[in-house]
């Protein structure tokens, strides 16, 4: 948010203003979005966790498999593991939402400290920039270096990875929405958490809802999804590429074991943060050894 707080601080001069001007632009980008989504998504999930206990998965499974689900045993246990699996999976996501309602007033506490340091991150950043560069024990090139490499890299996973997945996710979403899948607002939610991830991706998403229009026999919107879906698959393989091609890019499996990591041990924030904290370390581990840095698993397009 710098850079919108420097192009705010032109006009405005006050660095006061412009600091407030920013917070109050991130509290509407984050909390008006769950304040009008997250009763909808709660509704939702209590909607596909009710449809998920009267399921019926042997019929349309025997029509498409007949032989492999020939069995009424191996049929039942199939559909009790699924079952079990559905159960646990949006009792987990009612429980997630629930608890952001549950938790509120300790939310709201969080927040103001947050947006409290962050008021006086964005006015004060070159005084704090030049603090940390004083206590640091590197000669000045190597502190060049490792504020530029940690700029980009940061740059990278939080533009590369999270803005690009979860415009993925608004793609496929538009999707859902405009072909009335049931549950859309839910789905598209979840496609953008998995754009997130590397790997993972929004086809984890899209391509069983296309499986499932097609089974109950609605190949227009079937297709209409599928063509949402393409159109992330080019984002993620062909722009995100050139988007952070400029910037230093980092291993997809390191940013993936970084999230989930992240995940487990900070919450939702860990996402962003996990991938960081390996990119940081591996930074000053290469800065350390004074290695190229094309023979890590961090790459710059400066020592290619």
């Amino acid at each position: 948010f710098y850079p919108l707080y420097r192009l705010i601080q032109k006009p405005v001069k006050s660095k006061n203003l412009s600091s407030f001007l920013v917070c109050l632009i991130l509290i509407l980008l984050i909390f008006l979005p769950i304040w009008f989504l997250l009763p909808s998504a709660l509704s939702q999930s209590i909607k596909v966790y009710t449809t998920s206990q009267n399921l019926d998965l042997v019929t349309p499974l025997k029509a498409i498999f007949p032989n492999i689900f020939s069995s009424e045993a191996l049929s039942t246990q199939f559909v009790l593991v699924v079952h079990s699996f559905l159960t646990k999976a949006t009792n987990s996501l009612m429980n997630s939402l629930s608890e952001l309602i549950l938790n509120f007033p300790k939310l709201l506490l969080q927040s103001f400290v947050v947006l409290f340091i962050f008021f006086f991150s964005l006015k004060d950043q070159d005084s704090i920039i030049k603090y940390v560069e004083s206590l640091m024990p590197f000669p000045k090139d190597v502190e060049k270096k490792l504020f530029k490499s940690s700029k980009d890299i940061t740059i990278s996973v939080l533009y590369g990875q999270v803005i690009m997945g979860i415009v993925q996710g608004i793609v496929v979403g538009a999707g859902f929405f405009i072909f009335k899948i049931p549950n859309a607002l839910l789905l598209a939610l979840l496609t953008m958490l998995a754009g997130i991830f590397p790997i993972v991706g929004t086809t984890i998403i899209w391509i069983p809802v296309v499986i499932y229009l097609l089974v109950v026999g609605k190949a227009f919107p079937a297709l209409g999804i599928l063509f949402f879906g393409l159109i992330s698959s080019i984002i993620e393989n062909f722009v995100k590429p050139v988007f952070i091609s400029k910037r230093t890019n980092m291993n997809s499996a390191l940013i993936l074991i970084g999230m989930i990591t992240g995940l487990l041990m900070f919450g939702v924030i860990g996402v962003v943060l996990g991938p960081l904290i390996i990119a940081y370390l591996l930074i000053i581990l290469e800065l350390y050894r004074e290695k190229r840095v094309h023979d890590s698993p961090i790459q710059s397009p400066l020592n290619r």
